[in-house]
Formats: structure tokens, C-alpha cells, sequence
């Protein structure tokens, strides 16, 4: 069983007494109250921070504490800045590093190291685009659709933008054309809807026609 490194026990110690530190201290709050809520809001992220800046004793967890909480409420104001800066300085980085491994993969003698430089590459070359596009989506926010309607078939929707009355649709136009071949508004007569008969072979009897209809003398 393996001891627990003691300076590293200490240096966790002190991260989390200086960054509990930076909390008000609330009536009757324990040191473990505060604690929780340094874990809760964030704050020991300085601590992981301050580890991969590789700063050193120079650097004060405190201080740097303080900026990121400085960071977090500009983007919480609506200010982001700050974080477009840094998405461009990744994104030279990112270009940078697919240079570097594409130059390193063109001086591999075998197919192995050349597989394996351009595949880190060409991943390099997709997380800058991706940061680009991320930039350009930030500057460039998209339009908030406030309304859809789900239906089948064709649909409109209208955002806040007054829309004229809307015209006839073709089935309304189409209910009406068959009533107006079936009569005939001038001349009064309105054509037989009714089904046809069936044809037989027995006469119907008629009357004789008149003398009005007769043919002429």
C-alpha cells in the first residue's frame, strides 16, 4: 500500500484554504461550509489552472482566483471579449501544431510514422476549424425562431412581422366551380344532377306534338 505523498497532501491543503478564502465568510459558516461552496462555485479550478500554467510559486493561487472570477462575471454581463481572444490564440496554436506535424510526417522514412504524424495533424487541422466556426458563430449569432408550427404539408411562420390578409386557398376557389357549370345564371335553367337511367326497349309513350311545334304549312 502506497503512502500519500506529504508535500503534495500540503500543497492541496493550502490550494484549498487560500481559495475557500476568497468567499465571504457567512454567520455561523464552518471552514467546511466554506469549502463546499469554494467546490460548488468553481473556485478550485484555480488550482488545476495554476497547475498546467506551470507558473510556479511565482504565480498566486489568490490572484488568479480573483481574475477567473473577473472572467466569469464578464461572460455572465453578456461581455465575451475574453473569450473570443482566447478561442483566436487557440486557434493560431491549433494551425500551428498541423503545420508542425505535417512537416515532421514528410521527414518519416517509414509508413508507420508518417500514419501516425498526419493522423495527429489532420486532427489538429479539424479542432481549428472547429474553433473557427465556433468564432464565426459568436460573431455571427443566428436568428431565435420565437414560433413553429409542426404540421403536415406546407407551412408559414410568422415572426412579429404583420402579414396581410391572406388570399383564397385553392380548395376554397375550387368548391365553387363545380355549382357554376351545373347552372346557368342568365337564361334561369339549372342542368339535371340527378343519375342516369337505364336504357330499355320498351317505348315511352309520348304525346303528339302540338300545333305550335309542328312543322310549318
Amino acid at each position: 500500500m502506497t503512502k500519500p505523498n506529504g508535500k503534495n497532501s500540503k500543497d492541496s491543503s493550502a490550494v484549498r484554504e487560500q481559495c475557500s478564502a476568497q468567499l465571504p465568510i457567512r454567520q455561523a459558516q464552518t471552514g467546511s461550509q466554506r469549502l463546499a461552496e469554494a467546490v460548488a462555485h468553481g473556485t478550485l479550478t484555480s488550482a488545476t489552472l495554476h497547475t498546467y500554467s506551470q507558473a510556479g510559486p511565482a504565480l498566486d493561487i489568490e490572484d488568479l482566483a480573483q481574475q477567473m472570477h473577473r472572467a466569469g462575471a464578464e461572460v455572465v454581463k453578456g461581455d465575451v471579449g475574453r473569450v473570443e481572444r482566447l478561442l483566436t490564440y487557440q486557434f493560431l496554436t491549433l494551425n500551428e501544431m498541423f503545420n508542425n506535424l505535417a512537416q515532421r510526417a514528410k521527414g518519416q522514412n517509414n509508413f508507420k510514422g508518417i500514419e501516425t504524424l498526419t493522423r495527429l495533424a489532420f486532427k489538429a487541422q479539424s479542432q481549428a476549424r472547429a474553433t473557427a466556426e465556433t468564432l464565426s458563430v459568436m460573431k455571427n449569432p443566428q436568428p431565435y425562431i420565437k414560433q413553429a408550427n409542426i404540421a403536415h404539408g406546407h407551412q408559414q411562420v410568422n415572426n412579429g412581422v404583420p402579414v396581410a390578409a391572406a388570399a383564397p386557398t385553392r380548395a376554397e376557389n375550387s368548391q365553387s366551380v363545380p355549382n357554376e357549370l351545373l347552372e346557368d345564371r342568365k337564361n334561369g335553367i339549372v342542368m339535371d344532377t340527378r343519375a342516369p337511367r337505364k336504357a330499355s326497349c320498351v317505348d315511352t309513350p309520348v304525346e303528339a306534338m302540338g300545333t305550335k311545334h309542328g312543322p310549318p304549312k
